[in-house]
């Protein structure tokens, strides 16, 4: 059976929108939580970034719903011995309800402290070498690591979970799919691709879960609600690597500028369909995911957790 969460947008709330989604959602019927892990939104527009280890133990307290960043890039911003510590924390005050999704990341999170942004097949063998550092730091014994990429000095986690913190891995196309079906616990991808869910699947993944989700925008009215998830999402509709290169928010906005209104309208549900909405989550299931995370843009958020709780979930849990 598919489970159905939330998608905590980091980029366009605060901390404390950010906490009374996870409480509504736990209310509407959602049984597990996504949040973004961002140091920049991706344009000034939508405006927030907080800390996302500050959010998750303040998410272990107001919730009781399973929590995985979507995604963390392990690599470059934050060494993978510090992100093992904060994973291993966050198991803890969980409850064991965290799950760790990693990424191979975005200049625009990853640049900010200098460093060269490399290519792609490089951040992907440096995103398995952190994933081996941060699994083996798990353990709870000391270690001595010296890699292609990173060097660990006699380190030691003292607060560990009862068990290690599941490692979910990104991708989005069949290098990282495959990278994902090696190394990870599961899979995390963005489009219903019944393929790269086979690729996956194929490369070791098994039946590991594969995790995904999508943006809505719910309003009663239709072209409002297009208006809004263009004001605030363009960057939704970026083609090919864009996103993984861009190094800053001003960027990002003059390439959205290249992205009409039609455009959203045509690529995003928006408004108050529900057959829509039931039809983006199920393309999901039927590709084969074990878990669709939803996020809705903008300040109407009671709106969507009404819409949901009573018009959409109860037929997907029905399907």
């Amino acid at each position: 059976m598919t489970s159905f969460g939330y998608f905590l947008a980091s980029e366009e709330f605060t901390p404390a929108e950010l906490l009374e989604q996870a409480r509504q959602a736990e209310q509407a019927g959602f049984t597990c939580l996504a949040i973004s892990d961002h140091f920049h939104p991706w344009t000034d527009e939508q405006g927030q970034s907080p800390f996302v280890w500050s959010m998750v133990g303040a998410l272990a307290q107001v919730t009781s719903l399973p929590v995985t960043t979507f995604v963390t890039c392990p690599t470059v911003r934050m060494h993978p011995a510090v992100n093992a510590q904060a994973v291993a924390t966050s198991g803890v005050l969980t409850g064991n309800r965290f799950r760790f999704g990693v990424g191979s990341g975005e200049a625009l999170n990853e640049h900010i402290l200098g460093d060269a942004w490399p290519a792609v097949d490089v951040r992907l063998e440096m995103l398995e070498e952190a994933v081996h550092v941060i699994r083996t730091l798990q353990s709870g014994d000391e270690v001595t690591h010296r890699g292609k990429h990173y060097t660990v000095e006699n380190a030691r986690l003292y607060t560990v979970p009862d068990e290690p913190v599941p490692i979910y891995v990104s991708g989005f196309g069949p290098k990282a799919a495959a990278l994902a079906g090696r190394i990870g616990d599961g899979f995390v991808t963005m489009t219903p691709d019944a393929d790269l869910v086979g690729q996956f699947r194929r490369a070791g993944g098994g039946r590991k879960p594969v995790l995904g989700g999508t943006k809505v925008c719910w309003g009663a009215d239709r072209a409002q609600a297009v208006k809004t998830a263009h004001r605030l999402w363009p960057t939704q509709f970026l083609p090919g690597e864009l996103g993984q290169v861009l190094p800053d928010p001003a960027h990002f906005e003059q390439a959205a500028t290249l992205v009409t209104e039609e455009a959203v309208a045509d690529g995003m549900v928006c408004g108050a369909d529900t057959d829509e909405h039931v039809r983006a989550v199920a393309a999901y299931v039927d590709a084969g995911f074990d878990e669709v995370y939803v996020g809705q843009i903008g300040p109407d958020q009671q709106g969507f957790f009404d819409f949901y709780r009573s018009d959409v979930l109860p037929r997907l849990d029905g399907g």
